[in-house]
């Protein structure tokens, strides 16, 4: 049977438009006031794919994507955080989140998708479609709140759910796998543009959820469901391992060690071979993002700045830490990324990193114009400076790849204790091969590294687990939200790790960062130099401890820059989950409020 689907492009995409929303109470009661008729809508299949167009407009926008990891621990920025500062965020100071109009529309759509005139495969399908997103909808809403009422029915102003209480997350996710069981089951054709939902994209979604929402139990014992964690698990590594056996994507490496990683993420057409879904960008239509901007402005943005304590954790290229190596605190930019894992200077600029300028290839180094830390962020963004200035980016915005389904089911595995050698040579194996790493492919590891249980994870002793970490915070970096995972890890804690940088070995002396015998950086300590004595083309930076100065160095003038550390962070467990928004609460006391706020 055919089905009629429409691609789509952009988040711009025109929506068909089945009412307008009234929105009153606790957001709950949305009504839709009809522009066509329920016939035109529910009984053809044009109806129903345009219909089901409407149900993308929940995706994130491609800024939100590329800027996803803002929050996170292994990533300074200009600013504070208020989210983590105390006393800033409460109750009273968000609505972020609560929000269910989207919702309405998709059980709006369930509720009358019932036309006999079309055929009963076609309506399941749309059906999956529509449970699909309303899985996602509410996938997002226990991230942020935990218990929430789950709601499958549209609702009206009479309806005395509106003035309900919150349902426990047990109920609520179960809910919401079986809505993606569905949607597996009956979502139908496939999609070359990579840019609609389909089967695969619902198991991929499944292998993120029960991840996600098992680890979540298992750490957070306090909810009182590790009786439930080893279903959860293996549910993501079943979903990962369809995927796997299937065959129709694989970890693309046609561009070499060098190269492939990153392209990955600057193609304008999606590497089938990998990404599963995401979103796609037309420049003739204007349609874009703004990823070079982000990425390359010190005014635009957050000037997002990778912090030295992860760079760290990238391992050589014989597969040994970097941190095992005798003076490695102590080693300058220039060294310190030699012989890395090739994703290292995939993902920031390191000394052999070109831009184009016009018709011209150009040295682009660190600037401190931007970098905060000293590395610099390239992974979203294009090498042409063309892309810089403004919303110029058509490159793919992936949201799930093959990546990711063998990271998944790499620590689903490990979490449940039955991950093998084989296992681990099909998954990490995989992609650290990709990476141009040699050691360590065939055989999971049978010593913790003592790094990464001092600094990241003290509470695990599983060398498994603990590589497979370090696996996923490098492949999905600026990716899958990295504070997804510290929440379902329960390690917010690293919410307030110092945002370290670059060593500089003295202060008041020029360093070249790439060792071409050209220097590029000087940071001062005490008076800038006069400008008759300053080299030209070299930035000079202030470490001079002082209430303005927001860039200093660990040990005065000599040591890790540390960036702005007059602002603490203050990671509280209450922060598992957000408020519910104090005027809802007023509207309906039966919400009731998360814990410590």
């Amino acid at each position: 049977m055919t089905f009629k689907v429409k691609i789509m492009k952009t988040n711009y995409i025109w929506l068909f438009i089945i009412g307008t929303y009234v929105l009153t109470g606790c957001d709950l009661e949305e009504l839709p006031v009809a522009t066509t008729s329920k016939n035109e809508i529910f009984g053809t299949e044009t109806g129903l794919n345009l219909y089901s167009n409407s149900f993308y407009n929940a995706l994130p926008s491609g800024n939100d994507i590329v800027t996803e990891d803002y929050l996170s621990d292994i990533n300074a920025r200009k600013d504070r955080i208020i989210f983590l500062t105390e006393g800033a965020f409460n109750a009273t100071s968000t609505e972020a989140g609560w929000d269910w109009g989207s919702l309405r529309n998709i059980n709006f759509f369930l509720s009358n998708n019932e036309d006999p005139a079309v055929p009963v495969q076609i309506r399941q399908h749309y059906n999956a479609l529509a449970k699909f997103w309303r899985a996602w909808f509410y996938y997002e809403k226990v991230k942020r709140f935990g218990d929430v009422p789950w709601i499958n029915k549209p609702l009206d102003v009479s309806d005395p759910q509106l003035h309900a209480g919150r349902d426990p997350r047990i109920m609520v996710m179960d809910s919401v796998i079986a809505d993606l069981n569905y949607a597996i089951e009956h979502i139908n054709g496939n999609d070359a543009s990579r840019t609609l939902v389909t089967r695969d994209v619902a198991l991929a979604f499944k292998s993120r959820i029960c991840l996600y929402e098992g680890t979540f139990r298992k750490y957070h014992s306090e909810l009182g469901l590790s009786g439930t964690v080893d279903a959860w698990l293996t549910e993501s590594a079943n979903a990962s391992r369809i995927l796997m056996d299937e065959n129709n994507y694989s970890i693309f490496t046609g561009a070499g060690t060098e190269l492939s990683y990153r392209q990955l993420f600057t193609r304008v057409s999606p590497v089938a071979s990998e990404i599963i879904f995401g979103r796609a960008w037309d420049i003739g239509l204007g349609l874009l993002h703004g990823a070079n901007w982000h990425y390359t402005s010190s005014t635009y943005g957050v000037q997002l700045s990778p912090i030295r304590t992860f760079i760290q954790t990238y391992l050589m290229t014989d597969g040994t830490p970097f941190t095992d190596i005798e003076g490695h605190e102590t080693m300058v930019f220039s060294e310190e990324v030699k012989n890395r894992d090739h994703r290292l200077k995939q993902s920031i600029r390191t000394g052999d990193y070109t831009r184009i300028s016009g018709n011209e290839q150009v040295s682009a180094l660190p600037q401190f114009s931007y970098t905060l830390t000293g590395y610099y962020p390239i992974k979203w963004s294009l090498d042409d400076m063309y892309y810089d200035s403004d919303t110029r980016n058509d490159n793919f915005v992936s949201i799930f790849r093959f990546g990711e389904i063998l990271l998944n089911y790499a620590e689903a595995k490990a979490e449940l204790g039955t991950l093998t050698d084989a296992d681990w040579a099909e998954t990490v194996g995989v992609l650290r091969a990709r990476a141009g790493i040699s050691g360590g492919l065939d055989a999971k590891p049978t010593v913790a590294d003592p790094y990464l249980q001092s600094t990241f994870f003290p509470n695990i002793s599983d060398p498994a687990i603990l590589e497979i970490r370090r696996e996923r915070s490098i492949e999905l970096y600026l990716e899958v939200s990295r504070f997804d995972d510290i929440r379902r890890w329960k390690r917010g804690e690293l919410m307030e790790m110092p945002w370290d940088g670059i060593y500089v070995p003295t202060a008041n002396q020029p360093m070249d960062l790439n060792d071409d015998g050209v220097f590029d950086v000087y940071f001062y300590y005490g008076e800038l130099p006069p400008v008759g004595e300053r080299i030209p083309g070299v930035s000079y930076l202030n470490i001079t401890p002082s209430p303005g100065n927001l860039r200093t160095l660990s040990n005065g003038t000599s040591g890790e820059i540390l960036w702005l550390t007059t602002q603490p962070r203050t990671w509280e467990d209450k922060l598992y989950h957000y408020p519910i928004p104090e005027r809802h609460r007023i509207l309906n006391p039966n919400l009731g409020q998360n814990p410590g706020w």
